[in-house]
């Protein structure tokens, strides 16, 4: 049996406060005891997922980053070409300026406003601004501002989706469509898929078990595609907690972790 673990970051194996993912050990070790991918899926950008990738020890498997719209792969790297970037904030000047001025992306704060909207150090918010692909930002306005100002990035050829913290700009390409590219290369007659929020929906939803990891900080998500039928399930603790809780008693039932199997 050939199993891969995909995952979001923040606010599922990272604490939405601290970034921490001390408490999801357990379950990493597991992993790697049993040779098990674990695929890191996060919009953060590959400036910011590569030292987390090295920390983890993770190598050989790949990074999804941005949202799937690129895939880190520690043998060759990443495209550093940033025309998709410079493209999408160029079509984002063309937005209404009136509702334009509600939405502050990462391309329009300095490093110390990306560390305060964000609780990063300076170094990692430097990480963060380092974008290739897509724009994450804070929205200010109202409901009915945000629908015009999606209604407007939808003619420029621009999607948004919300995520753990922020609204992301980008060209569509999702965490799901980067999964199955992975996957080409990666073969798996299992796939796990751990999340959080909005954008992790297709992740979650393509896996044969998808876990939605509990976040009180941002609004549940809905029931998805799957949840009655028992392919996705919903954790009762928090983040890193309830992402070593879930991968374990997945690896339990799996028939993968004996000990879990017979105690969990």
């Amino acid at each position: 049996m050939e199993v891969v673990v995909f995952t979001d970051l923040d606010g599922t194996l990272l604490d939405h406060a601290d970034y921490a993912w001390d408490a999801a050990w357990p379950a990493l070790q597991r992993l790697k005891q049993l040779k098990i991918p674990l695929v890191l899926a996060s919009s953060k950008t590959a400036a910011e997922i590569i030292p987390l990738h090295q920390q983890l020890d993770l190598a050989p498997a790949p990074a999804i980053v941005e949202n799937g719209a690129g895939i880190y792969r520690p043998d060759a790297g990443i495209d550093t070409t940033p025309s998709d970037y410079q493209r999408l904030r160029e079509r984002l000047s063309k937005i209404d300026p009136g509702l334009r001025a509600h939405f502050t992306g990462f391309g329009d704060m300095t490093p110390f406003e990306i560390a305060a909207a964000t609780g990063l150090s300076l170094q990692q918010a430097v990480r963060a601004g380092n974008r290739q692909f897509t724009e994450p930002g804070v929205w200010a306005g109202s409901e009915s501002a945000l629908a015009g100002f999606i209604e407007n990035l939808d003619a420029q050829g621009i999607k948004a989706r919300f995520g753990g913290r922020f609204l992301t700009l980008s060209f569509g390409r999702t965490k799901a469509m980067a999964m199955a590219e992975v996957l080409k290369d990666l073969k798996a007659d299992i796939t796990i898929a751990l999340g959080d929020a909005p954008n992790d929906r297709e992740m979650l939803e393509a896996a044969t078990y998808g876990v939605i990891v509990r976040n009180t900080k941002a609004k549940p998500l809905p029931q998805l595609r799957g949840e009655q039928a028992g392919q996705i399930r919903r954790t009762a603790e928090e983040g890193p907690k309830g992402w070593n809780t879930a991968v374990s008693r997945l690896l339990g039932e799996l028939g993968l972790d004996r000990e879990q199997d017979t105690h969990g």
